[in-house]
């Protein structure tokens, strides 16, 4: 029985085209998820749209504007098991046009897999994915050197592409610990479950044996529930249910809960993950609940459910800690770009720029650029819930996206609330 494990949940992320949802169809295909006479009718249905190569992706891409386009666009989730763990794996989209879907995704994980071909090595997007994942609280990695049968399984290209990762996650603040490098061909399932001659030069583990190394998160029980939500759906028979993923506290069957910003209560009859149902959702779980007293369109994504004696905070202004990654000119009071934190999108204005440290040193405060770190004074232009990152830190992080780029990231060291 999968729940008799510890749970755990884990983000593939990493630039497009170098085989994210390949791998997860081959872990989920080496996990025993998927029955062989399945993977046999996606094969021949992918060799018949000129596809072949895809037929793996095609367990976690259902959507069938994915299937012709050949990238991922929205989160996915599934599980398999480990010899260890129950892991629900979250498939995030590589596609630049696609990395708000991937911001929700690496916001629920605990843990990432990024995927890096051994053919091109580590691209801008690799780079954006893991810096991303590590604002959003991810701080243990496995890179999956994939793609080694197109280097022949060539140790030198790993290494190669090790170095050039490596680079990239100590700059980013991952320390040698935290990060494992694993070769694999996702496409011929090299290394995934089992070992292979083709990689006898390699003696560390195989890809599930990493992720096994994972430790799990502190699941903070003891704080007051705090549930984003990533979508509301309406089940005949059934009625409303949220769902979400338990950042901290504990939901139970009986409890109201209230949501902001949307200012509703209803009270929770069940809870089930993956088809299954639960006596109570912990802090990692990701849980769909069914909701008495409550519409459809009563509750949207980006609202936060909690106790309704301590509610959400709904932020009129926050006082936040924000490093520039990349922008193309300055950042300056009245720029107003969209943020995204746990589940929310939100155009937020940068009403003051109180302090900018700049190479080091405190200079002026009139303005922002690449490289900057500075506190500024935020005002959301709708109400959202943000709460103190030393508080509830999957509420008090975010990431700041403009043109097509994620421009900074902060976090939330002070709320003024409506």
């Amino acid at each position: 029985m999968a729940s008799e494990k510890p749970h755990m949940n884990m983000v593939v992320i990493g630039h497009v085209d170098h085989g994210k949802s390949t791998l997860v169809g081959r872990l989920m295909l080496d996990t025993g998820q998927f029955p062989e006479h399945q993977i046999e009718a996606f094969k021949k249905e992918a060799g018949e749209k000129g596809k072949g190569s895809f037929f793996l992706a095609w367990v976690m891409d259902n959507l069938k504007e994915e299937r012709e386009r050949g990238v991922t666009i929205d989160v996915a989730h599934k599980k398999f098991d480990t010899d260890k763990y129950y892991f629900t794996i979250i498939d995030a989209p590589g596609h630049r046009d696609f990395v708000k879907n991937m911001i929700t995704g690496a916001s629920q994980a605990d843990a990432a897999i990024l995927t890096c071909s051994a053919v091109e090595g580590p691209q801008a997007q690799t780079k954006e994915h893991v810096f991303l994942s590590k604002t959003l609280g991810i701080d243990q990695l496995v890179v999956a050197v994939n793609k080694m049968d197109a280097v022949n399984f060539a140790q030198d290209k790993f290494d190669e592409t090790v170095e050039a990762v490596k680079k990239l996650t100590k700059l980013i603040g991952f320390k040698d610990d935290q990060v494992q490098f694993v070769p694999v061909s996702a496409f011929e399932g090299v290394n995934i479950k089992a070992k292979d001659d083709r990689l006898s030069w390699f003696n560390g583990p195989t890809l599930l044996e990493a992720v096994d190394n994972f430790a799990l998160p502190n699941k903070p029980t003891d704080k007051p529930l705090r549930l984003p939500i990533q979508d509301v759906y309406s089940i005949t028979g059934i009625g409303t249910v949220p769902v979400g993923k338990v950042e901290t506290g504990i939901l139970k069957p009986g409890q109201q809960i209230h949501f902001n910003p949307s200012n509703k209560t209803a009270e929770v009859k069940s809870i089930e993950m993956h088809h299954e149902i639960l006596p109570k959702a912990e802090p990692g779980d990701n849980v769909g609940f069914n909701c008495r007293g409550l519409g459809k369109n009563d509750i949207r994504r980006g609202d936060v459910g909690a106790p309704t004696d301590a509610p959400a905070t709904v932020a009129r202004t926050f006082t936040a800690q924000v490093i520039v990654l990349n922008h193309p000119s300055v950042i300056t009071v009245g720029y107003t770009p969209v943020f995204h934190a746990y589940t929310a999108q939100t155009a937020c204005q940068f009403e003051e720029i109180q302090k900018v440290i700049r190479g080091g040193k405190e200079v002026e405060n009139t303005f922002m650029k690449t490289g900057d770190q500075g506190v500024v004074k935020i005002r959301p232009t709708r109400p959202m819930v943000v709460e103190k990152a030393a508080d509830f830190p999957a509420l008090g992080r975010f990431a700041i996206r403009d043109m097509g780029q994620t421009v900074a990231v902060g976090v939330a060291v002070d709320v003024e609330a409506r």
